[in-house]
């Protein structure tokens, strides 16, 4: 049987969670008359501490609405440089908002408050492209699953607010955050105008994200994501997932942190340079292959003719994540076709 670590999005739904999709009360949500998509938006704002949210059918999706909600066109957003919003959404801020981005470096992705705050221009006059928001990644994909300071993101908010910049928290992984950090949900979102939460990343559900904010700026996305094509009806039958999700796949992520650090564990054992386990914060393991002949390539590669299958991100840069199909011991297994694969 394949043990598919390539992310947290390819879990299969539960039966209990089919279950849930299958009696879901339902209705026509362009008129806004389904029942289960309204709850499960209201929940989800409430649990931020926001005033109403808007179900889409990505991440990147809510990410774009939200932005477009904070940043006109022709002003820019801030991101840091590896993150989701700048890396993987192929350049939708600029193509469906007239959006630039400007980015700052940070080491695994770490939010330090001055480094954003440090290159924002806002008010740039006729001549210069001026700051209009940023956006904060927690947990950091790209950076291996990183957990973001919530002092940093305070500080962020305090500079942001004295430059008279909005913040957007791109939350796909935010469940990982609270469980790994025991941060609420309503402090990570007092400090943000708009919120992105992805409910088919660890949690189970089949697809489905949430955007968040303020009655005026959801009232607004609604309109745009209805422009982009994503108006939807009888979308109760996946918001049940939602509502499942939440109810029962939260606090099991520990799980799934738990084996990572088991994972990163076992593969710094064969060679110190792969990762370091201490850099593993949630269900993202990073290896660094650039220390050993093998690219990330071939190392996929073999894994998979071995019935692992994991990410290959660049030519030394491979990627695995653990989620709520792997147990202990497909992981276990998945540990010794690591360790056969890096030194065959």
């Amino acid at each position: 049987m394949t043990i598919d670590l390539r992310s947290d999005t390819v879990t299969r739904p539960s039966q209990g969670m089919r279950d849930a999709i299958a009696s879901a009360p339902v209705g026509d949500d362009v008129y806004g008359d389904d029942p289960t998509v309204n709850s499960l938006e209201e929940r989800v704002a409430a649990m931020f501490g926001k005033e109403a949210g808007l179900f889409t059918p990505s991440g990147s999706l809510a990410n774009q609405l939200a932005i477009r909600m904070l940043v006109a066109p022709g002003q820019e957003l801030l991101a840091e440089t590896n993150s989701h919003i700048v890396r993987a959404e192929l350049g939708a801020a600029a193509v469906f908002s007239g959006i630039t981005t400007r980015t700052w470096p940070a080491i695994d992705g770490v939010l330090k408050a001055t480094d954003a705050l440090d290159v924002a221009r806002p008010d740039s006059g006729p001549y210069l492209v001026s700051t209009a928001a940023i956006a904060v990644e927690n947990t950091h994909n790209f950076g291996g699953g990183t957990v973001q300071s919530i002092h940093e993101i305070a500080a962020l908010r305090i500079g942001a607010d004295e430059m008279g910049l909005a913040l957007h928290l791109d939350g796909a992984r935010i469940w990982n955050a609270h469980v790994a950090s025991g941060v609420s949900f309503s402090d990570y979102g007092q400090y943000f105008d708009t919120i992105s939460v992805c409910l088919s990343k660890g949690l189970g559900a089949p697809v489905g994200s949430i955007m968040i904010s303020t009655k005026e700026r959801v009232a607004q996305a609604r309109i745009w994501r209805k422009r982009y094509g994503a108006g939807m009806r009888q979308i109760g039958i996946l918001a049940a997932a939602g509502h499942y999700a939440l109810d029962n796949n939260i606090e099991r992520l520990a799980d799934d942190h738990r084996r990572a650090k088991e994972i990163a564990i076992a593969l710094s054992t064969i060679d110190s340079t792969l990762i370091d386990p201490a850099d593993v914060q949630t269900n993202i393991i990073v290896l660094d292959l650039k220390a050993i002949s093998l690219t990330a390539t071939e190392l996929a590669t073999r894994c998979r003719e071995a019935g692992l299958w994991i990410s290959a991100f660049g030519p030394k840069f491979a990627r695995l994540v653990t989620h709520m199909d792997i147990d202990d011991a497909k992981s276990a297994e998945a540990i010794e076709i690591l360790k056969k694969a890096l030194v065959a």
